[in-house]
């Protein structure tokens, strides 16, 4: 790669950082500005970034011509305002992280601010770019399980981590537990299927996590586990199962696409660093597996990650292989592959999937995936 991309950075957090260290594994792409209220995140970045610019605000941020693109890694209730402004006073490329908004209402004000932006906006959503979800996609795509008919991501996890204010611990702020991580995997059963959803039914709770903390006299809401399922237009199904106080296991997800020809799944390890190697050995290598009808026996293949690329973030390689495709887009003209329709409709699912165990109904989805029936 010959050509530069110069990036400034708007929140350089705990995900922020993940997206530095991967940017600095990309030949000619380099961070040049930086922006974070928070003087402990700037002190922490500037041992990564000496040479960047560091500022506060997303107005001091865009004040100097001084890069060529920019990340939005912010808490995720600010992205859709940060988005608006950006949009009305730049024409910069975009990388923003996902949910791309927390409230309906924010649904049409982006989707429509951003169609009219002249350069490529593309949403981060990770779990597409994990070389073993790659590969599970590819053998979906090339009919090794016959027609997809029935999907099911399960996740089982440790609970949110401590993020700056706190901010993480109520759904005002995130969106909802279903909103703020798993619109991951509502992305990940559209991008399966090649279909949009029509119907949501979740049920879901708090249980266990977070129910000791209190934050200025308020106790966290979001929820740490749930069940969602996802009626497609063709009849094709998709099922969620959550859990964020079972990270005890080898594997953090377990993907699975059923066909009339096979079963494929997909087994991905968490991150790397809360792995206890010195009791269990090394950390578990990602696989794919196949099960034919016929003849019946699995067939596994394990699927590594270089290790320095592992070794950037949380997200099994993921954000380095999402960040070349970004910088081919910016630099090459390449197409956008995760795109604001693509994040705002996996938003809405989560969103419906909020509301469906808010009401206790089955929620539907309307507006050609843009909007749901709120009871």
């Amino acid at each position: 790669m010959s050509k530069t991309l110069r990036y400034g950075i708007l929140g350089c957090g705990m995900m922020g950082k993940e997206h530095i260290r991967n940017i600095a594994l990309i030949d000619g792409a380099s961070v040049t500005a930086v922006a974070d209220p928070d003087g402990a995140m700037q002190t922490e970045n500037q041992a990564m970034l000496p040479e960047a610019r560091f500022c506060h605000d997303l107005d001091e941020l865009l004040s100097v011509d001084d890069f060529d693109a920019l990340l939005i890694a912010s808490p995720n209730y600010q992205h859709a305002e940060q988005l608006l402004t950006v949009f009305e006073r730049t024409q910069l490329p975009i990388l923003v992280e996902k949910p791309i908004c927390t409230t309906i209402e924010d649904v049409a004000r982006v989707r429509e601010a951003a169609a009219a932006h002249p350069a490529p906006i593309w949403v981060a959503m990770e779990y597409r770019y994990m070389p073993a979800i790659t590969q599970f996609v590819k053998q979906v795509r090339d009919g090794d399980i016959g027609p997809l008919q029935m999907a099911t991501i399960c996740e089982h996890r440790f609970p949110f981590l401590e993020k700056v204010g706190d901010w993480n611990r109520f759904n005002r702020n995130s969106g909802g537990t279903l909103v703020e991580k798993c619109c991951h995997f509502f992305d990940l059963m559209r991008l399966l299927t090649q279909d949009e959803a029509v119907r949501v039914m979740a049920s879901g709770a708090a249980d266990h996590n977070h129910q000791d903390e209190t934050y200025e006299g308020e106790t966290p809401d979001i929820i740490d586990n749930a069940f969602v399922i996802v009626d497609f237009a063709s009849g094709k199904r998709a099922m969620l199962e959550l859990n964020m106080f079972a990270e005890g296991s080898r594997f953090q997800e377990r993907i699975t696409a059923i066909g009339p020809k096979a079963k494929l799944e997909c087994l991905l390890p968490g991150p790397g660093r809360f792995w206890p190697e010195e009791t269990l050995g090394p950390a578990p290598v990602s696989q794919v597996i196949v099960s034919p009808r016929e003849p019946k026996g699995p067939i596994e293949s394990e699927i590594p990650v270089d290790p320095t690329i592992l070794e950037a973030g949380d997200h099994n390689g993921s954000t380095y292989y999402q960040h070349v495709g970004f910088y081919k887009a910016v630099t090459e003209g390449a197409e956008v592959e995760v795109t604001v329709e693509d994040g705002l409709k996996a938003v809405v699912i989560g969103m419906a999937a909020q509301e469906s165990i808010r009401s206790g109904r089955a929620v539907e989805i309307v507006d050609g995936g843009f909007g749901f029936n709120a009871v």
